[in-house]
């Protein structure tokens, strides 16, 4: 009984304490939401799409889907009322040029929203594929850009069936104009807006929230609280507060004892569920998606012993290297590089350093692990072939995602301080969207000097 009511008794202390940082940016009901992605791609179209139309060479892009078989491309492209593509969607983007505005049609039964408008009268041409082949003559492209891509998934995305398709039906000097569009379709993906770009502080913000909520005394009560506790916690909190989650989140433990933190264990063979208790290091992995743009973090905290008011030095400054790697790493972003040879610069340089780095970058936006240059993977430090050659351009946004290992004396044992912040690359300079995570989380937070 008396264990019970001392436990009670901190639940109600440590939540008392966490009530005090309840704060949360705005978020926008459903309705609000629908009109900001539609005003998006709206200015998307219209500032993004022709300088990357001129920049690939490609006056007329087929993007090609059957409801519930999306390609990537176009689930960015849909209105925010359509959940899918709907029977056979075509959309056809056409630079006239002269510094025409573009063309946006839909070969369908309806328009797609307010910028594709509806081409196809199934009443004249019943034949949906023939009436695609009559447009493409009738404009008469210089090159035919399909989704499809050896390197890249998500610019992978006309099916087989669709492209024999669209191939029997084109005369054959049309047929020779079918060209690979895998740098537009990337160069979609890849590129934010100024508009998105205000708003997506707000969105990782909001990720930045929840993980300090997570990694608290409101949810985590040392020797009680397990790792799965926490994991669960941050998916139901997700879905309370009307975002979803692109993964499942992860929280592992790194700790005095024989156990060591190798890839392998911190991306897949972690056990599932610990007791965290005092004196452990914890990490989250964690993700949100939210206006049809996403976030990727992973942060640190801290559990004190008693009487500790802040994390060991030797964590802190281990914590130190972490962002020294984050420095040394986003230095070397420039316009034209690749991301094998912004890779290889880095760790070169960071080697020099006497630190011990990993480094697995990847470009974020309407996906997680999203379209663009991939800086290395944790298995492949030494470049990674197609998608690391692929060459950084500006307006793009980044998880900064690396390691750095350092041995801890004092636990007899190498540790990973494991990072991951969401960037914007301008073209001459990268910032961190919402800053970046410079100190330990620490839990319980300590509480104000007079008290």
């Amino acid at each position: 009984m008396k264990k019970l009511l001392l436990v009670i008794t901190l639940i109600c202390i440590y939540s008392a304490i966490a009530a005090q940082n309840t704060y949360f940016p705005k978020t926008l009901g459903m309705r609000e939401r629908a009109a900001v992605i539609d005003s998006w791609l709206e200015e998307r179209v219209k500032t993004v799409l022709p300088d990357l139309m001129k920049r690939t060479g490609i006056d007329m892009w087929v993007i090609i889907a059957r409801e519930y078989n999306e390609d990537p491309v176009i689930k960015t492209m849909l209105p925010a009322t359509w959940q899918s593509a709907r029977r056979t969607t075509i959309l056809v983007i056409y630079d006239p040029g002269n510094d025409q505005p573009l063309e946006t049609m839909a070969m369908a039964r309806y328009g797609v929203g307010k910028t594709f408008k509806k081409v196809w009268d199934k009443e004249s041409q019943p034949d949906q594929w023939k009436a695609l082949s009559q447009l493409i003559q009738e404009k008469n492209p210089k090159k035919i850009g399909i989704n499809k891509s050896a390197t890249f998934a998500l610019a992978d995305g006309i099916s087989s069936t669709h492209y024999d398709m669209l191939m029997n039906v084109l005369p054959t000097s049309y047929q020779k104009r079918v060209t690979n569009a895998e740098g537009l379709a990337v160069g979609w993906l890849e590129t934010r807006t100024q508009s998105e770009m205000v708003v997506y502080q707000n969105i990782v913000r909001i990720a930045h929230q929840i993980i300090a909520e997570g990694f608290s005394e409101k949810v985590i009560l040392p020797g009680v609280t397990t790792t799965d506790d926490v994991v669960w916690w941050y998916r139901d909190r997700i879905r309370e507060l009307g975002f979803t989650a692109w993964f499942h989140p992860s929280v592992s433990i790194q700790r005095k004892d024989p156990e060591s933190f190798e890839h392998l264990r911190a991306f897949s063979d972690r056990p599932e569920e610990q007791v965290i208790i005092p004196g452990d290091l914890l990490h989250v992995d964690f993700g949100i998606t939210y206006l049809r743009l996403n976030t990727d973090t992973q942060q640190h905290a801290y559990i004190l012993k008693p009487g500790e008011k802040e994390a060991p030095a030797y964590l802190t400054n281990a914590f130190a290297s972490g962002n020294r790697l984050q420095d040394v790493f986003t230095a070397n972003f420039k316009i034209g590089l690749s991301g094998n040879e912004v890779l290889a610069k880095t760790l070169k340089e960071a080697r020099a350093e006497g630190l011990k780095p990993t480094i697995y970058t990847h470009p974020i936006g309407y996906h997680g692990h999203a379209a663009g240059p991939t800086i290395g993977l944790w298995d492949q430090q030494g470049g990674v072939p197609g998608a690391g050659d692929y060459l950084l351009y500006p307006n793009t946004a980044y998880s900064i995602e690396l390691n750095n290992a350092v041995f801890i004396d004092e636990w007899d044992k190498e540790i990973r301080i494991m990072l991951e912040e969401d960037a914007f690359f301008d073209g001459e300079t990268i910032r961190y969207i919402d800053g970046r995570q410079k100190e330990l989380l620490l839990i319980p937070r300590p509480l104000a000097p007079n008290e």
